[in-house]
């Protein structure tokens, strides 16, 4: 958050927010089906419930 000011009673806020910064993965559980010729056993093919990607929020507020 930055205040930048404007006249003496108002000013500008500029924010930034981030949301899982780091981006790290949360992955599901592994795919527990059994069969005959590969079926992917023991894969994992999605996220977590939940899970999101980096996420990065901009905002401008003038207070008066």
């Amino acid at each position: 958050m930055k205040n930048f000011p404007w006249t003496e009673s108002r000013f500008v806020q500029f924010r930034a927010e981030f949301f899982n910064l780091p981006n790290n993965v949360n992955f599901g559980l592994p795919n527990a089906f059994l069969c005959d010729g590969g079926c992917g056993e023991g894969t994992i093919t999605s996220l977590a419930a939940g899970s999101r990607p980096r996420q990065i929020q901009f905002g401008l507020k003038i207070y008066f």
